[in-house]
This record gives C-alpha cells, sequence and structure tokens, in this order.
C-alpha cells in the first residue's frame, strides 16, 4: 500500500561500527576514547589503556595461548608482524609480564660487542673456524655470528670437491687420476646408451630403470653431469604421447644450443640436457609452471624422461635459478632464431613486431604500461616479439622500463639485422611505431615498413576505391582499395598509401615502401598482423605466458627520465582551469547575444549590469596565466630517483626471458607438427592445434629394445583424426631421431593401425 509503512528487513545487515576491528569470526578489538577492549563472543576478555605496550603484548599473547586466535590473525588486527607476535609469546614464556614490558629495541643492559670484534670475527672465519667455534670464544650464539658475517658481507666458500677414487676424468667436476669409465653388464636391460647423432651420450651402471639410486649416489659423490635416460616397456603410459614432439624438439636444436651455451651444470642427477626436456614436454603437457608438478606423479612424468622420478618444483627452480646466473638467455635466444630462420628462410620476408605486456601485481614500485586488455595502466614489464609471414616466433626483447615501439624498433631491427643479414626485409607493425622519422630511419637500414597511417588525414573519394580479389597463402580475400602516393616530413619522405574502405563507410589508411606488391598483397599482409595478437593470447591462455617464475629484482638505472608528477599535477589543473575559463566565456558570450538593446543600448551598460560574471572572468584568466608560467618552469622529465622513494629496481630478465623462449621452442615444436599433418587433415585451420594437442596428452604404449624406443599412441575419437595422426607417425619415422642421450631411435606408431617402417 502507499500510505503503509515500509516494513524493515527481517534479516538487516550490520556493518562493523567505528572503532572496532575483526580479529577473526568471534573475536574483537574496539578502542573507545583512550581505552582498548578485547571482545570474545561478546564476553570482555581484556581491557587496557591504548599506550600501554605491555598490556597490548599480554592480549595478543592471551589470545593466542587459550586458541581464540590464531598468529596471522592476531598480528593483523594488532598492528604488528607475526615475528613480533612470536617474540611476545618467547618473553612471556621466559620472564613473564615482567618481560612483555621490555622496550623495543636493543636490551638497555646488554653490553654492545665493540668494532674492534668484528675485525677478530673476520680473521677467526679466514682462518677456517667455524661459527659455532666462534661464537663459543666470544660467548654469544652462533646466530649472533652469522648476522654479524652477513652484514659484513662475508660470504661462504663452496665446500672443496675430493677427487673421488675411479672417477670419470670427463664426468667428475675435479680432475683426478684417468682410470676407465663404467661400463654397463650385458644383461642389464637398456642400460647402455650410445652416442646418438651430435648428441653426447652418458652411461648409467643402474639395472633396473625403476631403481636410479646408484646414479643418483654418483651423482652425489661429484662424477656424474646428467643421469643417461633408461626406459621400460609398459602398457597405456599416461602422457606418453607427448613423445610425438621429440622430433620438432630436436630439429630445433635446442638441446646443441643449450650444450654449447651452457655447458653443463655441474654434477648433477637432472643435468643441462634432462632439464630442458623436461621443461619443454611441461610445456606441451600444459604443465604452465614448476608448481604445477604437484599435481603429477613424479614416477608417471619420470617414464617420460627415462628416469625412476621427473624433478619436483624446488630442484626444478633450483636448476632454472643456476640457467639464470649464467646470464646467456639473450644469447640463447639469438642462437635458436638463427636456426630457426636457416630452416625456414622463405617466411622471413615479413616481419611482424609487437610488444605484450606482462601485468605484475609485486609489492615493487615497476614502472606502468597501458595494458590494452584491461584499459588501464598498471605496473608491468614489456616484452617485444618478433614473428615471421606465417605467425611463427623467432625471437623476444624485453624493453627497458616499457619502452614504446618507436624506441624499440631500432634496437630490434640490429637483431633482425644480424639474423637476415644483407636481406631486405619487410618490417611490419601497428601505429605504436608511428613516427615519420622513424620510417626514414628504417628506409636508410635497407628495410621496407608496413603500418598503419597515424593521427588524421584527407579521406579518399569513394570513386577511387575499385574491388581487389586474389587468393594469398591459400585464403580467398576481397577488398574494396584505393592506391595512392603521399608525402610526409613536407615533402621529404615519400611513400605509398593503400586506403581499405569498409561497409560502414571507414577508411583504413596503409603506408608501405613496397610498391612492387599488389595493392591487395599490401593490405593482406598489413591485416595479418591480427596473426601476432592470436599468438599472443594463446601463448597467455595455453602457456601461462604472463607468468611470472620469480618476484626477483635487480638495480635498475636510478638516472633514466620519467615523466615529472609535479608537472602532471599542474598540467591537470591547468586543464580544469581551461574548462573554467571556456565555461564563464561561453555564459559572458550568451549574456551578450541576449542582451536587450532597448534597456542596455551601451557596452559599459552591458559591463556594468554584468560586472560579476566579468570579475570571475578576470580571475579565471589570472589563474590561467598563474598556471601556464608555472608548469613551464617545471621540467617535463625527471630523474627516476627524484621520484621513487624506495630503489630503484627492475623485475630479473633473465629467468623469465628463458622459460619464455622454452615456451616458444615448444610452441614452434607443436606448429610443425601442426604443418606436418596439414596434408592429412582437412581441418587443419580451425582444429590443427586442438588435434596436435590431442595426440600429445593421450596415452601410449612404450616397447624398449637395444636399438628402438617405440612409442604406439591409443586412438584418438574419430577415425579421420586417428588416420591423420598415422600419417604423421609414418613422417617422423622417415627420418631418423633419437631420444636426446640416448641411442634410441623414436618410432611411432597408433594402436590397431599399421604404420610404414622406415628402413635407414
Amino acid at each position: 500500500m502507499a500510505g503503509a509503512e515500509e516494513q524493515p528487513d527481517l534479516f538487516p545487515v550490520s556493518g562493523v561500527p567505528a572503532g572496532t576491528t575483526l580479529i577473526n569470526d568471534r573475536c574483537l578489538l574496539r578502542t573507545e576514547h583512550d581505552f582498548r577492549i578485547v571482545l570474545v563472543s561478546g564476553i570482555v576478555l581484556l581491557q587496557y589503556g591504548v599506550g600501554d605496550r605491555m598490556a597490548e603484548a599480554y592480549a595478543m599473547v592471551s589470545l593466542v595461548q587459550q586458541g581464540w586466535a590464531d598468529q596471522q590473525d592476531v598480528a593483523r588486527a594488532f598492528g604488528y608482524s607475526v615475528r613480533s607476535v612470536r617474540r611476545f609469546e618467547r618473553r612471556f614464556e621466559a620472564g613473564g609480564l615482567a618481560a612483555l614490558g621490555r622496550a623495543a629495541g636493543y636490551p638497555v643492559r646488554r653490553p654492545r660487542r665493540a668494532r674492534s670484534r668484528e675485525q677478530l670475527v673476520r680473521r677467526l672465519k679466514g682462518q677456517g673456524l667455524a661459527t659455532r667455534e666462534i661464537a663459543r670464544r666470544l660467548g654469544v650464539t652462533p646466530k649472533a655470528i652469522r648476522k654479524l658475517l652477513t652484514r659484513l658481507g662475508f660470504r661462504e666458500r663452496p665446500p672443496e670437491q675430493l677427487p673421488l677414487p675411479g672417477g670419470d676424468p670427463n664426468l667428475s667436476a675435479i680432475p683426478s687420476a684417468p682410470t676407465p669409465a663404467l661400463r654397463p653388464s650385458p644383461g642389464a636391460p637398456n642400460r647402455s646408451p650410445a652416442r646418438g647423432p651430435d648428441e653426447p651420450t652418458p652411461v648409467s651402471g643402474d639395472l633396473d630403470p625403476a631403481d636410479r639410486r646408484g646414479d643418483r649416489l654418483l651423482a652425489y659423490l661429484g662424477v656424474l653431469e646428467d643421469a643417461a635416460p633408461l626406459f621400460r616397456s609398459g602398457v597405456r603410459v599416461p602422457h606418453a604421447g607427448v613423445l610425438l614432439a621429440l622430433p620438432a624438439l630436436v630439429a630445433s636444436g635446442v638441446f646443441t644450443i643449450a650444450r654449447q651455451l651452457y655447458g653443463s651444470l655441474g654434477p648433477a642427477f637432472y643435468g643441462l640436457r634432462t632439464t630442458l626436456v623436461a621443461l619443454l614436454l611441461m610445456a606441451l603437457l600444459r604443465i604452465k609452471r614448476p608448481e604445477g608438478l604437484k599435481e603429477h606423479a613424479p614416477g608417471e612424468l619420470g617414464r617420460l624422461l627415462g628416469l625412476d622420478r621427473a624433478p619436483e618444483v624446488k630442484t626444478l627452480r633450483r636448476k632454472l635459478r643456476r640457467l639464470a646466473a649464467a646470464g646467456q638467455a639473450a644469447a640463447f635466444g639469438r642462437a635458436l632464431a638463427q636456426r630457426r630462420v636457416a630452416d625456414r628462410g622463405a617466411a622471413v620476408g615479413f616481419l611482424y613486431v609487437d610488444g605484450h605486456v606482462r601485468v605484475y601485481h609485486g609489492q615493487r614500485t615497476l614502472p606502468q604500461a597501458y595494458v590494452p586488455r584491461r584499459r588501464l595502466a598498471m605496473p608491468a614489464t614489456t616484452d617485444y616479439w618478433v614473428n615471421d609471414a606465417t605467425g611463427e616466433p623467432l625471437f623476444v626483447v624485453t624493453a627497458e622500463a616499457n619502452a614504446g615501439l618507436t624506441q624499440m624498433l631500432p634496437r630490434v631491427l640490429a637483431e633482425v639485422r644480424a639474423l637476415v643479414g644483407d636481406r631486405r626485409g619487410t618490417v611490419v607493425f601497428d601505429r605504436g611505431g608511428y613516427s615519420p622519422k622513424l620510417f626514414r630511419m628504417l628506409l636508410a637500414e635497407s628495410f621496407d615498413l608496413l603500418t598503419y597511417r597515424k593521427g588524421r588525414s584527407r579521406r579518399v573519394a569513394r570513386v577511387r576505391f575499385t574491388v581487389h580479389a586474389t587468393v594469398l597463402d591459400g585464403i580467398p580475400v576481397r577488398y574494396l582499395l584505393a592506391d595512392q602516393e603521399v608525402r610526409l616530413l613536407g615533402g621529404r619522405l615519400r611513400l605509398r598509401q593503400v586506403t581499405r574502405l569498409m561497409d560502414n563507410g571507414h577508411q583504413t589508411p596503409i603506408l608501405t615502401s613496397r610498391r612492387d606488391l599488389p595493392a591487395v598483397e599490401v593490405a593482406f599482409r598489413m591485416f595479418e598482423r591480427w596473426r601476432q595478437e592470436n599468438f599472443f593470447k594463446y601463448l597467455r591462455e595455453e602457456y601461462a605466458l604472463d607468468a611470472l617464475v620469480d618476484y626477483s629484482v635487480v638495480p635498475d638505472n636510478p638516472d633514466r627520465t620519467v615523466p615529472n608528477p609535479k608537472r602532471r599535477a599542474l598540467s591537470a589543473q591547468l586543464a580544469e582551469a581551461r574548462a573554467q575559463f571556456a565555461q564563464l566565456t561561453t555564459e559572458y558570450g550568451a549574456e551578450a547575444f541576449s542582451n536587450p538593446e532597448s534597456v542596455r543600448p551601451t557596452m559599459r551598460g552591458f559591463k556594468i549590469a554584468h560586472g560579476q560574471l566579468a570579475d570571475r572572468l578576470r580571475q579565471a584568466v589570472a589563474r590561467l596565466t598563474t598556471l601556464e608560467q608555472a608548469r613551464a618552469a617545471v621540467p617535463a622529465r625527471v630523474p627516476v630517483r627524484a621520484v621513487v622513494e624506495t630503489d630503484v629496481v627492475k623485475l630479473a630478465p633473465e629467468r623469465k626471458l628463458l622459460t619464455n623462449l622454452l615456451k616458444m621452442v615448444a610452441y614452434q615444436a607443436e606448429s610443425d607438427l601442426m604443418h606436418r599433418v596439414a596434408p592429412y587433415y582437412k581441418r587443419t585451420t580451425d582444429e590443427g592445434r586442438t588435434l596436435i594437442q590431442s595426440a600429445l596428452a593421450s596415452s601410449a604404449d612404450l616397447a624398449v629394445t637395444p636399438t628402438e624406443l617405440r612409442v604406439t599412441l591409443a586412438p584418438l575419437s574419430s577415425p579421420h583424426r586417428t588416420r591423420a595422426i598415422v600419417a604423421l607417425c609414418n613422417e617422423l619415422n622417415g627420418q631418423p631421431v633419437f631420444f636426446p642421450g640416448s641411442r634410441l631411435r623414436l618410432r611411432y606408431g597408433i594402436a590397431g593401425r599399421r604404420t610404414e617402417r622406415t628402413i635407414s
């Protein structure tokens, strides 16, 4: 009823009163005037003054020890760290309330060690004394000595490896007397893999592939740098279909290049080759980060590597950290790109360059970048990828402080020139790289360009557009195009402009220096830039491209300049003042337009009648002038150290670049398999990657012979898919490929299907 009183809610939502802090679902901390009250289930547990630190510490200890709340909740509610809460508990247990009343900081009555003791500690440590012995001599705890050594910058030397009698000098980290290498006994199945093509082969003394304790002992003693892959036969081994990608991975040269650059990880059961195989197979199995290994049985994944169990999270992180310490990720990516260009030279005639922004959600202060998919600026890191004409990635470069495309293109093209030599390639990029001065530099460096025209330009008359239709790369295309010459930089730069007319009347102008291409191919190559966007989306969703491997940071250049925040604030005030001035001008003009001349025929009378509005307008003009002068006196850019209060840092790039390169190799292997299966599968364009991923994720039977590792995959979901994978297996069997680190040649097949056996 309209006149009836509104009925109150049956269950009203109750908010937290002001001055009340929730500890958990049954405990509250309420502040009233100068007192604080701790309530448990509505009953007062403790009451104390705001400045009483001893009572506050006792309240925290009581809540934890009586089981009303845990340390994390108490620390958050009272504004302390968890470490402080634990310290209060220890003090209370040791000395009662009196210990809680001790002031913060170093104990007053405890004598501090003289600075002369620092030299004594350094000298004793240099003599080789243990930390506990130094603490005993000085009468302090070993923890105090360790903290002092850390503060002094002392680093423990790694323990020296003594020569192991009988160690192989080619495997041991320490030179030793030459002795015969370990030789397997004749009765052990598949435990003496021989050398495969271009791949050094380790040896193993283990008899059982499921029990590798012997090799683990050798790695512990420092005489084994990588465990030899030993396989055992099995039926329906989970995820064994991923071994189908090994020929493409071996062909990429990733193992050979890594061995040349990194050499070895030192004595280890999981050496360089095993680590790379594990990371690549993880990417293809969509185990997107090391933490994903927790969801898989180590024994099952180990069978794919020829080991008793796969490396676990801490081990894999430690290997990545050791690889990153070598600082060879950039050289690794350059060598991979050179190998790819040598294999796919025809596809690098058009090179697509674009940036991908990785958002950062940590606690560090990092430069911000605009994130298009979220439409706002956020702390982030920008990587610039170079893809070939088919959308396949070649290499990636991390930008310094999220530098724009116009700043990064010269650096990227320097890498491209080192890859393609004197060939004249065409660089395709979006509007972010639009700069006529940059265009002149590209042409002088023997590069052609293809990009969108940015900014306002004269519309092309409708009558100049003609229909262009053809088939390019197997794709039928049809555009409405206009072709003309344009001049930039006051006529000093002449380029070709191809404009596309859309059905809604929108015109898209494209600039290029390629006058030898038909207009329809110019438009097609420009619009194919979306392949790179699809590549970013695919890697972000399937390979976790944006995931951080670690949150470690390294010092950044404190002298690099950033936009001055003071000038930005003045610009905002200036924009507001201009808007106010425009509004007052509009009001004053409207009053002048509607002024009745019969009442106020002179301007003097008009000004007298609108004196207040005129005064406001004069004040707006004065404020506008003052702000313009103030902004002109403030520099547009300042060093970043003048803006950031904390240390100037950036995310450590090495480990992330290395994992990006490995994910790129895995993606390339997936693409190579898709191209191989394309002649046998009609829907490759739409479902090719889904087909390959289904095959890689399937189970398979493993059969081991003295010379072969036979992988028999389970049939796929439909006969036509199975036939396509059978044809792929036949192609892979035509080339001799050995499992990395062994002499076992890989043979592929499908259960219940006949595959061709190539004799070589």
